[in-house]
């Protein structure tokens, strides 16, 4: 397999997809002669030509509102907000459009729309510019919404994002974009939907998304030196969410921790925690805990920023005190 980082899988989940089938087109603000504000669609200008990569005025309104019409018309546009941070400019095209057109027209419309998005704090560019907001689009029905981990299913989740006939958010983290890993060359897809255990443990079952996956990797192995063997799971796809497979998990180990960068109250952890309350709550052993950032803005200052973020040390001690 080669080596890639994360935003070159992505760039060639988008390639492949691209020359496969002639109706995939991208655009966006910078993401032609620049390469994208993260050099994710670096090259594609001049391999897919303007009529497929193209340039658009700084206003997320009017492409993720052209982006649905596309879509509805047949084509599969790949839409960039260029932060997460942006995607309220957009909101209505999202809420009341894309996610309700195909229920709406009783199924006779097909939405085959990716909205890319990067997330995250770790770069000290302040509120504005460093939020995890995935959990407002885990609350609109109709929106399926992806955050890969790492460079194999950074590319396997864009294939199967731009295969589905319904719009996905598709949210990158600005931290993992540098990150290498295998990745499988020509066509290569992960399911939307399948979540994959990223470390086989028995005493405490971790589930993170996104780059809090390495944290809890990283914590995992600080307590494996004393003693417990944590399984770390990763949902990779929050909607539609693979949830027998934290079920299966959390009966194996008996105990819960979830991890995740967005603030707490209202953070799509407390759905995994209602969820295993409701449907697996004779398998657990002790209270779910959760890691999560607090309920404040995301600070500028570096000290502050690192002092907000959950981290392996916060991951540990949550753990030790199921014990």
């Amino acid at each position: 397999m080669a080596q890639m980082t994360y935003a070159e899988a992505i760039r060639d989940g988008m390639r492949v997809e691209m020359q496969r089938d002639p109706n995939v087109i991208l655009y966006g603000e910078d993401v032609g002669l620049f390469g994208g504000c993260f050099g994710v669609t670096a090259g594609l200008l001049q391999e897919f030509g303007p009529e497929r990569v193209i340039d658009t005025p700084i206003t997320e309104t009017a492409i993720v509102g052209s982006a649905v019409g596309a879509a509805a018309a047949g084509l599969r546009p790949i839409a960039e907000v260029m932060f997460v941070d942006f995607m309220g400019v957009c909101m209505d095209e999202l809420l009341n459009q894309a996610a309700k057109m195909r229920y709406m027209f009783g199924g006779k419309a097909r939405l085959p729309l990716v909205v890319r998005t990067p997330c995250g704090a770790g770069m000290s560019a302040a509120a504005q510019h460093s939020q995890s907001l995935e959990a407002l689009f885990t609350h609109i029905p109709g929106l399926k919404v992806v955050m890969p981990s790492d460079p194999a299913d950074a590319k396997g989740l864009m294939v199967a994002a731009i295969k589905d006939d319904n719009p996905v958010i598709y949210i990158e983290h600005k931290q993992l974009l540098n990150v290498s890993g295998e990745v499988p060359e020509g066509e290569y897809l992960v399911p939307l939907s399948q979540a994959e255990i990223k470390r086989e443990g028995s005493d405490v079952t971790i589930v993170a998304w996104s780059w809090m996956v390495s944290k809890a990797l990283a914590a995992a192995e600080i307590l494996a030196k004393e003693g417990i063997n944590a399984e770390v799971l990763d949902p990779r796809t929050l909607v539609p969410l693979d949830k027998e497979a934290i079920l299966k998990s959390v009966g194996k180990t008996g105990k819960l921790v979830i991890v995740h960068e967005a603030v707490r109250t209202n953070g799509f952890g407390a759905e995994i925690a209602a969820i295993v309350a409701d449907e697996g709550f004779d398998l657990l052993d002790a209270p779910i805990k959760r890691v999560t950032a607090p309920d404040t803005p995301i600070p500028f200052a570096p000290v502050l920023e690192s002092a907000y973020l959950p981290n392996e040390e916060k991951i540990v001690k949550a753990v030790k005190e199921l014990f």
